[in-house]
């Protein structure tokens, strides 16, 4: 198991086997436009992560990384994918569709529970320990520590598991395709929070 550390792109578009990939980012904060991308995590469920981080001055163009997040055929795993998709299309100019959200998806099923964090899902659902002392330090710095690569990788490492788990959950409890429309409704949620809907509940009566 490895982690790999590359700048401002991906070394090739292809370095990953077919099926989903597991895609998460850090950021200078949770407002895009105002918080940069700092980081995009990738892992296609094997034993290494793949971290591309970006620069303060990053033109963003990332070619490589674009054309996978890009590919139409390849379903993207996330936690909490409304910040995710939200923040790499303002910065990297694509949606990363189409997609399965391990956070939608708990609060669909697990219902007996308000907790539906990454590292209460994988302590419940996997039974494993993530730390998560990482998650509010500073991902623009010159440098990225030990602990910050590690944490941000564990944050993909889980996501293969975590929704083969999650759909048999979905099928038990017969949401398969109530999730499936939220997950399809997913960019469009993200694209209302870039246009300034992100408090507003439009289908709200008043």
């Amino acid at each position: 198991m490895a982690v790999h550390f590359h700048e401002e792109d991906l070394p090739r578009a292809d370095m990953f086997g077919d099926g989903p990939i597991a895609v998460d980012t850090e950021a200078m904060g949770l407002l895009p436009g105002r918080d940069r991308l700092c980081l995009v995590q990738l892992s296609d469920g094997g034993p290494d992560e793949h971290l591309v981080r970006f620069s303060p001055d990053s033109d963003y163009d990332a070619p490589n990384l674009k054309a996978l997040l890009g590919d139409p055929n390849r379903l993207k795993l996330y936690h909490f994918a409304r910040f995710d998709i939200a923040i790499m299309e303002a910065y990297l100019g694509v949606m990363a569709a189409p997609l399965f959200c391990t956070r939608t998806a708990s609060r669909l099923v697990r219902t007996y529970t308000d907790r539906h964090g990454l590292k209460e899902l994988v302590k419940e659902i996997l039974g494993k320990d993530i730390s998560k002392q990482q998650q509010s330090s500073d991902w623009g710095g010159p440098e990225l520590s030990d602990a910050q690569r590690e944490y941000a990788a564990s944050d993909v490492r889980f996501l293969h598991e975590l929704k083969a788990e999650l759909e048999k959950r979905l099928e038990r409890e017969q949401r398969t395709e109530l999730a499936q429309a939220c997950f399809d409704f997913l960019p469009f949620r993200a694209r209302l929070d870039l246009a300034g809907w992100d408090e507003v509940d439009i289908f709200a009566h008043s």
